[in-house]
């Protein structure tokens, strides 16, 4: 986890600069909206095939395949997936294309009120959804390395997306470009970038993929069968922030971008406990699972859990209370647009715990090759999702989409839980039940104290950029002594756990 989380908080480092470029070149117009449809059109798809799909389906059965019969047939097994995966995408990736006016209607319908704004999303969006193509064999090769213990390099690529789609903004001028054609450009070589990086990281740990002729053996055809629910169980949260878009896009002009900058800022500590978490666990969990180790097993998603909890109820207080002062900060943003963007992430932080711990409790699903109940699961969580959408967005407008976002959240990961427990494969252990509790009293002291440090000496500062920086900064930083010092009284950290976490085997 310190791995993923290392390389992904310098990703979203980067990801932060980007998204401050962009609000500065672009604001929050139609023409940034355009460009953020066609953007999350394909990284919709990318979050499933990376974050979802694959740790859900392949990395058991490759790690399952090098544990029992070898590497050699554990790479064979990787060719023949990435050689139907490959002609699948390249189809799906042409057929998009030459459909793109009639799909922009489904999932941006209020463009058709902006004419303007619609032909710059179908044309940004032809220009980037081949990215997905790349981006999805290069989130197979993540998983054959995941399985190796290789962390580092799956977890550094999405650093080549920022840094790439920096220098579009910076140079897009000298390009004879708009800043959206630019973007655009810059999300399709992104993808060809991190698809080589990936197999030469690959070829270094001694596993070169081949080509080979597609063939649907029957591992093939397991992991194909899994793949598809296990990318709806896993990426439950990335469909209802594409349903956030597509009824955003109802809204009044600016609402997707609201939405898009305030997600940017939430999804830090979602990738760097989140995704880390799932990402470094599975592997472990499937292992533990296929030995028979089933006490090892859920010692291990307690742990999991118990981290969780330690990092995420912190991280998203300090968000909703500090919502304003943060986006104020970072983005080129005036006035009315920064209150609608510190409100939306208000709302977004509310769900991060829920997020995080259903993206462990995934794991006892995935590993036991269970990815029907996670789906079923999702299912429930994406319908409240729509229904709180419809209901929320009258009196809260794109604020009250985030709202349901986070409620889903909540839904998904109750019912994750619930059903682990009733099945015997995971409980809520009394240890993590103190944990919890000591953890909440010591962010509420935390929250007291960022209460009192926004409204009494942020609120005052002058407008200034750099005396800016170093109070947010610094307000951040006092809250995390405070929350770590208070933890220690309470007991809120386990360091034996902690040191326990971090061992390599």
């Amino acid at each position: 986890m310190a791995t993923v989380g290392g390389f992904t908080g310098i990703s979203r480092i980067f990801g932060l600069l980007r998204e401050s470029l962009m609000s500065h070149v672009m604001g929050a117009s139609p023409l940034t909206d355009a460009f953020l449809v066609a953007f999350k059109f394909p990284n919709f798809f990318r979050r499933f095939f990376a974050e979802g799909a694959f740790n859900a389906s392949f990395v058991p059965q490759f790690s399952g395949q090098l544990a029992s019969a070898g590497p050699e047939s554990a790479k064979l097994l990787a060719e023949r997936v990435m050689a139907v995966l490959g002609m699948t995408l390249v189809l799906f990736v042409i057929l998009i294309v030459i459909a793109t006016p009639w799909i922009m209607g489904v999932i941006a319908p209020g463009f058709s009120q902006t004419p303007e704004r619609l032909e710059m999303a179908i044309t940004f969006t032809r220009i980037t959804f081949p990215y997905i193509l790349f981006i999805s064999i290069a989130a197979l090769l993540s998983g054959v390395l995941n399985s190796l213990d290789r962390f580092a390099a799956a977890a550094a690529a999405p650093i080549i997306l920022n840094i790439i789609m920096i220098g579009a903004m910076i140079f897009f001028s000298h390009a004879d470009l708009t800043a959206g054609k630019a973007l655009s450009w810059a999300v399709f070589l992104s993808g060809v970038m991190q698809l080589g990086w990936l197999y030469w990281a690959c070829w270094r740990a001694g596993f070169q993929l081949k080509l080979r002729l597609p063939r649907l053996t029957p591992e093939v055809r397991k992991i194909m069968r899994l793949m598809v629910p296990g990318a709806i169980g896993a990426g439950v949260m990335n469909i209802n922030l594409f349903l956030d878009m597509v009824f955003a896009s109802l809204l009044a002009s600016g609402s997707i971008s609201f939405l898009h900058y305030a997600d940017r800022l939430n999804q830090l500590p979602l990738s760097l406990f989140g995704i880390a978490m799932g990402t470094a666990l599975l592997p472990s969990l499937s292992r533990k699972i296929r030995l028979g180790e089933e006490d090892k097993a859920r010692a291990i998603q307690s742990l999991a859990v118990e981290v969780s909890l330690q990092l995420t109820i912190p991280a998203a207080l300090g968000l909703v209370l500090l919502s304003y002062p943060i986006i104020n900060l970072l983005y080129g943003l005036k006035g009315e647009q920064v209150t609608a963007t510190a409100d939306a992430l208000a709302a977004f932080a509310t769900g991060i715990p829920a997020y995080v711990l259903a993206k462990v409790f995934a794991t006892g699903f995935f590993a036991r090759e269970d990815t029907k109940t996670p789906v079923k699961i999702a299912l429930v969580s994406i319908a409240c999702n729509l229904m709180l959408n419809i209901i929320l967005m009258i009196p809260f407008a794109h604020v009250g989409l985030a709202m349901a976002t986070s409620i889903a959240a909540w839904i998904n990961a109750g019912l994750q839980l619930m059903v682990l427990q009733r099945r015997g494969w995971f409980f809520l252990t009394p240890q993590v039940q103190k944990t919890a509790g000591k953890v909440v009293v010591s962010a509420a002291v935390m929250g007291i104290g960022l209460l009192l440090a926004r409204d009494q000496w942020l609120a005052t500062l002058p407008d200034t950029f750099l005396l800016q920086t170093v109070s947010v900064l610094g307000t951040i930083i006092c809250g995390t002594i405070v929350f770590g010092g208070v933890g220690q009284l309470t007991g809120a950290f386990n360091l034996a756990h902690l040191r326990q976490a971090f061992k390599r085997n």
